[in-house]
């Protein structure tokens, strides 16, 4: 850099002192050249400064949608945990339903066959 910028103050000492057109015009395509390359330079440190914005935008982003899997995540292992305790629920109670029927079942037919045997003693008896 140092060694770039003492070419072209040599270069434009020996202008003002009357150097030879010939020795400028090749002078004057390397400056165009270097002044090419800075304007690349600048474009290019432009798009690393939208770049490092953008890459600090989505990390917050993701950092808040993490935050709120965590939460979803949370959410769902309590749902989860409410819903086997109703389906807990529900099969002791149709566990308990199913005895009720069983033992009506049993009851009924009990009655029947009373029923029948008091319709029978009655007949014997008259």
């Amino acid at each position: 850099m140092a060694a770039s910028g003492a070419a072209l103050q040599n270069h434009n000492n020996e202008r003002r002192h009357g150097a030879s057109l010939l020795f400028d015009l090749p002078m004057h395509g390397l400056l165009f050249s270097i002044d090419d390359l800075r304007e690349k330079r600048e474009e290019i440190t432009k798009q690393l400064t939208d770049d490092e914005k953008e890459k600090a935008k989505i990390q917050q982003d993701l950092q808040s949608l993490t935050k709120r899997l965590g939460q979803v995540n949370e959410s769902i292992a309590k749902k989860n945990e409410s819903r086997n305790e109703y389906d807990k629920v529900i099969a002791e109670t149709e566990g308990a339903y199913m005895k009720i029927l069983e033992s009506s079942q049993t009851l009924l037919t009990v009655l029947k066959r009373e029923t029948v045997n008091i319709s029978k003693k009655k007949q014997a008896s008259s």
